[in-house]
């Protein structure tokens, strides 16, 4: 561009600085550009035309017109040469375009780079040594080293290196980077504590529970990175988009030219090359391709830093237009560790008898309640027996032989199915569901020796939560596998009114399908194994940590604190992802709408304005940088 700039034509001919242009701009084009024309062939081989196909014929086209321009000029009409007696040549167009993509192409990395910054925050909390304790000693041992069972000793200001158990000691742990929660939490020995949380004050030994690929924070990483890499539904309306949409800008740079070269001003070759490398430099796509996939990577993120982990950008996309929110109970709204309150026995048997019996066939079930019983039973220093024959049925009871004794354990329908009267000791039930708890009836050979109540606390944050729910405009619906007593007693704490209480996994599963036949968007909260088929079946399913593995699996999005109050934030940050996509893809599909016609000259002919093929590539890296830098505000949003 020197001849423009200083004058340079004035010192030499007009051909040899066409020639010297040409030695300038074809490293830059074919060597720098050589991956734009890579792609830009694949993409006419396998016929999935996109960005690099418009950027290697745009380029391609100025710098082969030039080169031919410089190498033969005598070849071309008279008409375009310019005053100087030589072609005019777009060697600098064809040279800065490729710059400019290149550098918007680095621009995008970096850009990039910043929307996996939650993923390397949170690979970043492991630290790479811990204080391993052995007969006494402390030895500083590699992560990868750590085994199950090992005592660690984590010091004030450290963070805590796998899951486990604290043993010796008491600390407060700052667990905000991985569940959310901003309060510290204070610990004591039998706590549990979790890999890459911070010790904030007292130096504590563990034991070594979960280690490598097995703990929260492994399981949080891999679920993260899985759902930047996953494609949401609207994803598909881009695709859609950019597959017609190639063909129709060459086509648009086709019909430009022909219209500048038969009715433009002179010279009309030069003015119709212009037209037609700017359409199909500024229509590049990659704006419309990178829309949907920043804002899922940035939303992800930003989610897992909340203590929101979502499965996939599908599940993202669906809590949007979720109305309705069934929650289960047990471990859902309440702090899902219920412990004993009462053991009543008819006269004829003993209250340490019948807890003794009932954790006997508890042992084999993982349902909280059942961990309930026989932690009681151990805590009173009662010897439980081994159970044979065990057999349970979900929601419902179970059955065992103890002692050379028939025990069943369950609901009075359990009981009753079983041909066990369990009336004699309704009173008892009574007594405890009136104040919120749940009966458990035990029988042993044949006959209802007593009930056993267990109550469940809610936790602190479920009130606040669906107060929040509802300012979000879901339905809140309770289910429950406890009688129709105790659920109303806890709803009515909770100011929840619609209520299904004694529902079975079965129950749960077609109450899910009647809402959404019903045309409900349907959110599904639960954390037992119970609560799996629901969660699978409704539109979303939402698990908490704290709960199996099965219902975690089923689920859509995981609460790693294990309360509602996650549940808000992931509303929240669905919603407003989805806000951000569509922003993009107006941006981008707008974007568009303006500039190719700009591009092809409708403005030249009433204000004299041309987009140059330059301008045209600039503007285009804009616009992919201006996508990039929309979503990673979704790092800001508020949850």
């Amino acid at each position: 561009m020197g001849g423009h700039l200083f004058g340079l034509q004035l010192l030499t001919s007009a051909q040899t600085m066409n020639v010297v242009q040409m030695m300038l701009a074809t490293p830059v084009v074919l060597w720098g550009g050589w991956p734009f024309f890579e792609r830009g062939w694949q993409s006419l081989k396998t016929r999935n035309l996109n960005m690099f196909t418009l950027i290697a014929l745009g380029t391609g086209v100025a710098w082969a017109y030039s080169i031919f321009a410089t190498m033969f000029p005598d070849a071309l009409p008279h008409s375009l040469h310019g005053e100087h007696g030589a072609p005019a040549v777009y060697f600098e167009a064809a040279a800065v375009i490729t710059v400019l993509v290149l550098l918007g192409q680095v621009l995008e990395l970096r850009a990039r780079e910043r929307t996996s910054s939650a993923l390397r925050a949170l690979l970043d909390l492991s630290p790479k040594t811990a204080h391993r304790v052995r007969e006494g000693l402390e030895e500083d041992v590699a992560l990868d080293l750590i085994n199950v069972g090992d005592l660690l000793r984590v010091k004030p200001g450290e963070s805590v290196p796998v899951d486990g158990v604290l043993t010796d000691g008491e600390s407060t742990l700052d667990e905000s980077m991985v569940t959310g929660e901003s309060l510290p939490l204070f610990k004591l020995p039998g706590d549990t504590v979790t890999g890459g949380t911070r010790n904030t004050s007292g130096s504590f030994v563990m034991r070594a529970e979960k280690v490598g690929r097995d703990t929260m924070l492994a399981r949080i990483v891999q679920m993260v990175a899985d759902a930047q890499r996953s494609r949401a539904p609207v994803q598909k309306l881009a695709d859609q988009v950019s597959g017609w949409f190639v063909p129709i800008v060459i086509a648009i740079a086709i019909a430009a030219f022909i219209a500048w070269y038969v009715f433009g001003p002179e010279p009309r070759f030069a003015f119709a090359l212009t037209a037609a490398v700017a359409v199909l430099i500024i229509a590049c796509p990659c704006a419309l391709g990178l829309a949907t996939p920043m804002s899922v990577m940035v939303g992800v993120g930003r989610g897992a830093q909340a203590g929101v982990l979502i499965r996939n950008a599908e599940a993202l996309e669906r809590m949007e237009t979720v109305d309705t929110l069934v929650v289960d109970k047990t471990g859902t709204l309440t702090e899902g560790r219920p412990k004993v309150v009462s053991v009543d026995a008819l006269v004829e048997a003993d209250e340490s008898e019948v807890l003794r019996l009932a954790a006997s066939v508890e042992q084999g079930s993982e349902h909280p309640i059942a961990r309930a019983i026989v932690n009681e039973a151990k805590a009173r220093g009662l010897q439980v027996p081994r159970v044979l024959g065990f057999d349970a049925a979900a929601g419902k009871g179970a059955i065992g032989m103890a002692e050379r004794k028939r025990l069943a354990i369950g609901t009075a329908e359990f009981l009753g199915g079983l041909s066990i009267n369990a009336s004699p000791a309704l009173r008892f039930a009574d007594k405890a569901r009136e104040q919120g708890g749940t009966a458990v009836f035990v029988a042993i050979n044949g006959k209802v020796a007593g009930v056993i109540a267990v109550a469940d606390a809610i936790k602190p944050t479920t009130p606040k939560a669906l107060q929040e729910l509802r300012g979000l405009g879901l339905k809140i619906v309770m289910l429950t596998g406890d009688h129709a007593v105790t659920a109303k007693t806890v709803a009515g704490k909770l100011g929840i009114a619609d209520i299904e209480a004694a529902m079975l996994p079965d129950g749960k599963l077609a109450y899910v399908k009647k809402l959404k036949a019903g045309g409900a968007r349907v959110a599904f909260a639960g954390d037992g194994v119970n609560d799996a088929p629901a969660l699978a079946a409704a539109d979303i399913g939402i698990a908490m940590d704290s709960g199996s593995d099965a219902a975690i699996e089923s689920a859509g999005v995981t609460l790693v604190k294990g309360d509602l109050a996650g549940l808000a934030r992931a509303v929240k940050l669905s919603r407003g992802t989805m806000r951000n996509i569509r922003q993009n893809l107006f941006f981008a599909f707008a974007y568009n709408a303006v500039c190719v016609p700009v591009a092809a000259g409708v403005l030249y002919p009433t204000f004299g304005i041309l987009l140059t093929p330059v301008l045209a590539a600039a503007a285009m890296s804009l616009s992919s940088v201006s996508v990039i830098a929309n979503a990673l505000r979704l790092r800001a949003i508020r949850l």
